[in-house]
């Protein structure tokens, strides 16, 4: 096998000889993204952290829509949180949070730290946990392989000649830190995975006497001496973890004390953020949200079960974090995003569970954030078959785009560089001047008829005009067409829709103009 061969299929990943806690911590020595983020380094000194939830969260016990309240209800009665229990969000009474999510709550009614953004996913969505997992760190197409992660894009050059003389006095900290789970496909570059995984603590002490085992005659020596090489260099980070750790103290109270490790990793994040590590990425998550069944208590409500476990430490976590970021002086400078591989279904299972899914919502926070929901509540339909899924509304990889360029300060032709293709961004972050009131919509109403229908339905948009597309998408959320993308004028249009080609069921219609989209569901017979 030629060395470069090797090198791309090998994940060089070190994880460091640093116990904090009883967490390993893993540092991610370059990226493409990262590159550039060091490139500004000078302009801005912000910080983010990704917070995965492991296993495909159920968005719709999550941010709740409570005017589909009824017909939510009959598809999933035996796991329904009782709407009396929802937790509005302020300013937007149709929607509401999981009644565990107490702290999240108060990030956004009262803190005015939180952005929710409403069925995230993408086109074609894959139910395969590891498959669905790739697109989201590579921030491919469902339908296209991509061996380097988002966040590692343009890695060839990102370090000339890495991972020789690093860490230097340019750059003595690493750019990304994974604390706990595995390392990130994220931070794959094109050729290398500069994520580090060192589980010897031996290696550390050899390296920091200048001791390097020989390697044996094989013939793949050449190869083996390189994945020691990144291994040891890794090691050089340990000492600059410790001391940045070290150098301050948790000020917040209220992260959990016991049982919570979203909570222990994310007190660790503060700690390195406010002791002056350079770190620009920091990589978190917690398991379990693959709640198939038991996702609720057969006893003592709703609101109780695995699935509330699970966000009441998400929730307590993040509210800590930005508790503690805020005593710690540092929380103008973070900002993090939740993400999870997929969705739940609609309906759900006789196990009191549910199964892989579409779309679901992402929850951004951080005191530059604007404190809104971006979105409509999802439509449920009367009737809901076991396959019937959220459509999508926003594609994730506008939120990448978005934190790339509003709060990274990328320019558009950066963030398009290291997401491949251009994306839209959305109003997620405050800009400098006035806030964009994502509010405004250039969209009234949108509806179709007649609904059910057999070869043929009318779509009636009444707008205000600018550019609008409509896009029809079916039961998985696979997109079926694009009806319209066009700038239509002011007043009300009437679209007309062939189906003769269409099997019977149920279909979306998304309406999206500015930063506003309205969908539906419709029925064929």
């Amino acid at each position: 096998m030629k060395r470069k061969s090797f090198i791309k299929r090998t994940a060089a990943a070190s994880l460091l000889p640093v116990f904090i806690n009883g967490l390993t911590f893993r540092s991610y020595a370059n990226s493409p993204l990262l590159r550039l983020l060091a490139a500004k380094a000078a302009l801005n000194d912000k910080v983010l952290v990704l917070v995965q939830l492991n296993g495909g969260n159920d968005g719709l016990n999550t941010l709740i829509p409570l005017d589909q309240y009824t017909n939510l209800t009959a598809a999933r009665s035996n796991i329904m949180i009782q709407d009396t229990k929802v937790l509005k969000l302020k300013g937007y009474e149709k929607t509401g949070l999981h009644p565990a999510m107490t702290g999240m709550l108060n990030l956004f009614n009262n803190e005015s730290s939180l952005n929710v953004i409403q069925a995230v996913g993408y086109p074609s969505p894959n139910f395969s946990h590891f498959r669905a997992t790739d697109i989201w760190l590579s921030a491919s197409d469902s339908n296209q392989i991509i061996n380097s992660g988002w966040l590692g894009r343009y890695l060839d050059d990102a370090y000339p000649g890495f991972p020789n003389n690093y860490p230097n006095t340019d750059m003595p900290d690493p750019l990304a830190i994974s604390i706990g789970g595995v390392v990130s496909q994220a931070l794959q570059g094109p050729e290398v995975n500069m994520g580090m995984a060192i589980s010897n603590p031996t290696s550390f002490y050899n390296f920091a006497d200048s001791v390097v085992n020989p390697n044996p005659t094989t013939p793949a020596e050449k190869e083996l001496a390189y994945v020691r090489l990144v291994a040891q260099q890794t090691d050089k980070y340990a000492d600059s973890i410790k001391t940045a750790y070290n150098a301050v103290t948790t000020k917040s109270t209220m992260y959990a004390t016991t049982g919570n490790s979203l909570s222990d990793q994310l007190k660790i994040v503060a700690r390195l953020i406010a002791g002056g590590l350079k770190t620009k990425i920091y990589m978190v998550s917690l398991g379990g949200f693959d709640t198939h069944s038991n996702q609720v208590n057969t006893t003592g409500g709703t609101e109780t079960g695995a699935h509330a476990d699970l966000w009441s430490k998400v929730s307590v976590g993040i509210s800590a974090f930005m508790d503690d970021c805020k005593k710690l002086g540092v929380v103008d400078r973070v900002a993090g995003m939740t993400y999870s591989e997929f969705g739940r279904r609609i309906a759900s299972n006789a196990s009191l569970g549910t199964d892989h899914g579409a779309a679901g919502p992402s929850f951004v926070f951080g005191t530059k954030v604007n404190n809104t929901l971006i979105g409509s509540n999802p439509t449920i339909p009367g009737t809901v078959g076991a396959a019937d899924n959220v459509n999508m509304q926003y594609d994730f990889r506008q939120i990448y785009s978005s934190v790339l360029q509003q709060w990274f300060g990328l320019t558009k032709n950066e963030a398009a560089g290291v997401m491949l293709k251009d994306f839209d961004t959305l109003p997620i972050f405050k800009t400098t001047g006035s806030i964009t009131d994502i509010k405004k919509s250039n969209i009234s109403f949108v509806s179709n008829y007649p609904n059910p229908f057999e070869n043929s339905t009318t779509l009636k948009i009444q707008t205000t005009g600018g550019l609008t597309q409509v896009k029809i998408y079916d039961a998985i959320g696979n997109e079926v067409c694009t009806l319209v993308n066009k700038i239509l004028s002011s007043g009300t249009h009437e679209i007309l829709y062939e189906t003769h080609n269409l099997t019977s069921g149920n279909y979306y219609y998304s309406v999206i103009s500015g930063s506003n989209r309205l969908n539906g569901v419709m029925l064929k017979k």
